[in-house]
């Protein structure tokens, strides 16, 4: 018994020997360093972060950037002086998450990722103890949040945290992009341009993207964290945020919520409630900050430029270079056969499973692509496209396709390339479905699918189209054969190209405009209809109006008229038509455009029919907003926002909501003004105090019964 005593009180002794040195050593070591300075300020304006934050150290892989070290003595170049970073749950040298580096230099691996390194910078004065040290962080290192620690002898102690993001302005990073102007437009800018509306009535919607708003730092990385596949394999995840093709997939679909734990929800049915209609919103931080603050709990409610404005938002703060694009006439195939079938019935109304999209907004990701084994061939912008449509691998995302290989044809890369193939060069096959069943091929419409895709131009507020670099001319021999490569790509043969094997049109039709399509006014069409034939043609016309969602959904039919045409051989007749705005005006408050089809069947030959449409986009009001005086931060700013009623009748529940970086720590909305009398003026001043300097924005949204979510922007210089 006496020996046992003897061996556990040796056992106590240990322990308590152990726990003394443990405090010695870390009294030594606070001794040994006495303070560290990150050097945030002058650090992150070297990294181009100094838009985010000066409270934590955000910089860029493949760049060094400063820390400086007080010791409590003098300190000599060839002391013991080891740095060791890390992120994530199980940080790992074989995995690149963790790295150890310094005096004296370790014997990696052959098998270790993502070395760091530091050497000691001209600035330091060693023999006052001031070690500055010039750290760089590997172009292959993880993006992410790194625990920083210091080690000499046996000692150790934690310098703080520091955030890793991808650097564009490194040749040797994956994001590498090569022109300064196109990397302030595509990292730096928080600021954009959205293109909504139809192919022949587009225009631009200001949006906010706010990637530098401080919080984005910790909504981000929460983003990446919550993600499905970190919580399936969490040192696994980390590590491959080396590679931005895996980065822009979990962003691609950790922005919808559908099968995650996602940002937004989408819905096109017009039922909004229990959230926000996705056209109210116009930037993208007020939505991420929902998010964050109701514990990753998904906004209600997006559709597709509220995707990808988020997601262009991620991927900018992250450093990957992100632009919005936005296709009009954008098809979605749901099978892969590369063509959309119209049906049309007797009235004139489209049915369809498959759908042309009056617009359709993913974003353009800038990355190198190696993983698909052709050089840099299909290196540069990239498809991301965040809105669920179809499952990828199982999961709602999309991309990256290469925009390079969808110009050439090659519909079987990585990743979803026939989807997006599909969308900008789809064949629409037109059918007539009799009210009896019978269905007959009117033609195939080769030209429709992907036009005047869109976005904003480098430095300017300008429209950039990008169409060609998606496809070549619509109907060129060039365009032809690189669809029947993609056809012959997905094994699908040549039997749905059926373009080259339509007869010539014995009677030509299409819409003609008569003026600007204003909302509040009667929409003013002519249908002009030719006959190419020598015989005289009596036909049956048919003119149908729908509300449309943008998505090539009817919502209502709107109006539907009949009238008998004979038309003689060689002859030109134009047939007026008039919806007026008492009519239209009660369908199309919650829908994107109104769809004009018109249907003419010969009476003497029942099977020879034709059919053209139009998609209008009814232009609305304007908004005006001025800045009243000079506009310095951290002075008073008012701002004058005034919106004219132009109808002869009350517009009720107005409300205003006015949002702009760099101006607003979130929201102002101004909701005095409920209701505005006929052709009334509502005037509103603003008082703010902008606390970032440079070119800013500001944007406005009015909303009433009449008109819903009315845009209108101001771009002005706030002074230092």
């Amino acid at each position: 018994m006496a020996g046992g005593c003897s061996a556990a009180h040796f056992s106590c002794f240990l322990n308590l020997l152990k726990k003394e040195r443990r405090t010695a050593n870390t009294d030594r070591m606070a001794k040994i360093i006495k303070k560290v300075d990150f050097h945030c300020q002058s650090n992150n304006s070297a990294h181009r972060t100094i838009e985010i934050t000066t409270k934590q150290l955000v910089v860029r892989r493949g760049q060094s950037f400063l820390i400086t070290l007080e010791m409590v003595k003098p300190f000599r170049t060839h002391d013991p002086l080891t740095l060791i970073v890390e992120t994530g749950p199980a940080p790992s040298e074989k995995r690149g998450t963790r790295s150890e580096f310094g005096n004296p230099s370790p014997m990696y691996t052959s098998d270790v990722k993502a070395i760091w390194k530091y050497n000691i910078d001209q600035s330091a004065n060693l023999q006052r103890g001031i070690v500055t040290l010039s750290v760089t962080p590997p172009v292959d290192a993880p993006v992410g949040r790194y625990s920083l620690f210091a080690e000499t002898l046996s000692d150790r102690t934690t310098l703080g945290t520091l955030v890793v993001l991808f650097n564009p302005w490194c040749s040797d990073d994956s994001v590498y992009l090569p022109d300064e102007r196109e990397r302030q437009e595509y990292v730096m800018n928080e600021h954009g341009l959205i293109y909504r509306g139809t192919s022949r009535y587009f225009r631009p919607m200001s949006w906010e993207f706010g990637q530098f708003e401080e919080e984005m730092v910790d909504i981000c990385l929460k983003m990446l964290d919550v993600n499905p596949k970190y919580a399936k394999d969490p040192a696994d995840d980390v590590s491959a945020r080396c590679n931005p093709i895996y980065v822009s997939r979990v962003v691609s679909a950790m922005i919808n919520s559908n099968g995650d734990r996602g940002v937004l929800v989408g819905r096109w049915t017009g039922d909004y409630s229990g959230g926000e209609r996705p056209t109210h919103w116009i930037g993208s931080v007020s939505i991420l900050q929902r998010w964050y603050q109701n514990n990753c709990n998904p906004v209600k409610y997006g559709q597709c430029w509220v995707f990808a404005a988020v997601m262009c938002t991620v991927m900018r703060f992250l450093g990957i270079p992100c632009r919005v694009v936005t296709n009009f006439q954008s098809a979605h195939d749901t099978n892969n056969s590369l063509t959309i079938d119209e049906n049309y019935n007797d009235n004139g109304a489209t049915e369809s499973k498959d759908s042309v999209w009056n617009f359709h907004v993913w974003t353009e990701g800038w990355m190198k692509r190696p993983d698909l084994k052709k050089g840099n061939s299909y290196d540069g912008w990239q498809v991301l496209d965040p809105t669920p449509q179809e499952l990828s691998d199982g999961v709602y995302c999309c991309g990256p396709a290469s925009v390079n290989g969808i110009l050439q044809g090659e519909a079987l890369l990585k990743y979803d390339m026939p989807f997006v193939f599909a969308e900008v060069n789809a064949d629409i096959v037109k059918w007539m479905v009799t009210a009896r069943g019978l269905k007959k091929k009117m033609h195939s419409d080769t030209k429709t699918v992907g036009q005047n895709i869109s976005t904003k131009a480098v430095g300017s507020n300008m429209r950039n189209d990008i169409t060609d670099s998606y496809k070549h001319r619509e109907g060129s021999a060039k365009e032809r054969a690189i669809f029947r490569r993609a056809l012959n790509r997905m094994n699908s043969g040549g039997d749905q190209e059926g373009d080259t094997r339509d007869e010539p049109l014995k009677l030509e039709m299409k819409f003609e405009e008569e003026s600007t399509m204003v909302n509040g006014q009667d929409v003013k069409l002519e249908l002009k209809l030719s006959n190419k034939d020598r015989t005289i043609k009596t036909m049956f016309i048919r003119v149908n109006a729908q509300a449309m969602r943008y998505n090539g959904k009817p919502a209502n039919n709107i109006q539907s008229t009949f009238q008998e045409k004979m038309i003689l051989p060689g002859q030109d007749v134009i047939l007026p038509i008039r919806i007026p705005f008492s009519v239209y005006n009660k369908f199309m408050a919650n829908c994107d455009s109104m769809k004009v089809s018109a249907v003419a069947i010969d009476k003497q030959q029942e099977d020879d029919i034709y059919e053209t449409e139009t998609d209008i986009a009814l232009e609305d009001p304007s908004i005006s907003i001025k800045v009243l005086g000079e506009a310095r931060v951290f002075q008073t700013l008012t701002l004058e926002v005034e919106f004219k009623n132009p109808l002869n009748e009350k517009l009720w529940n107005c409300s205003l909501t006015v949002i702009g970086c760099g101006l607003f720590k979130s929201d102002y909305v101004e909701s005095n003004v409920k209701d505005l009398e006929p052709n009334g003026t509502v005037r509103l001043r603003v008082i703010t105090m902008p606390y970032k300097a440079g070119m800013k924005t500001v944007v406005a949204d009015f909303d009433c019964s009449a008109f819903r979510d009315v845009k209108g922007s101001c771009t002005f210089e706030i002074k230092p």
